[in-house]
């Protein structure tokens, strides 16, 4: 048995942060979308599970034992063993969710394989708040921490988008602590075009106050034709959508010839 999963990186179209919880956590209100790019994971059945890190970030998981790859399979029931090779394309602490994609693949690995336990969402969410959004890796909106997912069509499927990260790690916590507390309402209502539009990203200016570098990247990304440009998650990778392939092709030409040491990845919204 050979299995084979993209991991797809996921981003928000809009998150809109609501309230600090009692729990240490933050009530939100998002829109998940994911790019039919991100990490590549293969596995065939072994005797015991085993996981092998390879590609650009692999370096950056320091310890693959502690790798949500690895939780992951602890926490699904899937026979003897599975053997794991992760090929760690997208950048680590960057606002795309890949680890979260990681063990969404996993799941759908399991799902093949062996079918999901009946409580699979609860095992999922336990796992990080992104996890269940990214196991079907489809558009969705998410509420409470992340985890109280509602499906809904999205007239941005097949939209070119393109991913740009300052190759600057910005870890989750400093990002929220920096959040001024301040409710500027709900997500808006219509189409999924109309949400992202209208919506926002509540974490882009902490994030930059933190990270100001981030503001140049949603510069480069607007000033070659992004038709919508925001940061993604918690930062610092920004994404652009943009009207066809060609402007795409364009924008991440110019923006590697300006700032060739930023990272970027090129794909379509599934």
């Amino acid at each position: 048995m050979r299995l084979t999963e993209t991991a797809f990186a996921k981003i928000n179209l809009a998150l809109h942060v609501r309230a600090r919880r009692d729990d240490g956590y933050h009530q939100l209100e998002t829109v998940f979308a994911f790019v039919d790019a991100g990490d590549r994971l293969v596995a065939h059945s072994c005797e015991a599970d085993r996981l092998e890190v390879t590609g650009e970030f692999a370096g950056s998981l320091t310890d693959p034992f502690d790798n949500i790859v690895a939780r992951a399979l602890t926490a699904l029931p899937h026979g003897d063993g599975l053997c794991v090779s992760l090929e760690k394309n997208l950048p680590v602490a960057a606002g795309l969710g890949g680890g979260s994609a990681d063990a969404g693949a996993i799941f759908r690995m399991v799902k093949d394989s062996h079918g999901l336990p009946d409580d699979w969402q609860d095992r999922a969410a336990r796992l990080g708040a992104d996890v269940p959004a990214c196991v079907d890796s489809v558009t969705c909106v998410g509420r409470g921490t992340g985890t109280e997912l509602e499906p809904i069509e999205s007239d941005l499927t097949g939209c070119a988008v393109l991913l740009v990260n300052p190759r600057i790690p910005l870890s989750t916590g400093p990002v929220f602590a920096a959040w001024d507390g301040r409710d500027l309402g709900p997500l808006p209502t219509g189409a999924v075009s109309q949400i992202a539009q209208e919506g926002r990203n509540d974490l882009q200016a902490p994030a930059i106050a933190l990270v100001p570098l981030i503001a140049a990247v949603l510069d480069a990304i607007a000033a070659n034709g992004a038709f919508l440009s925001r940061m993604s998650g918690s930062g610092a990778t920004c994404f652009g959508l943009f009207r066809d392939d060609e402007a795409l092709a364009r924008a991440a030409q110019a923006i590697a010839r300006d700032h060739p040491g930023w990272w970027q990845m090129q794909g379509h919204l599934r």
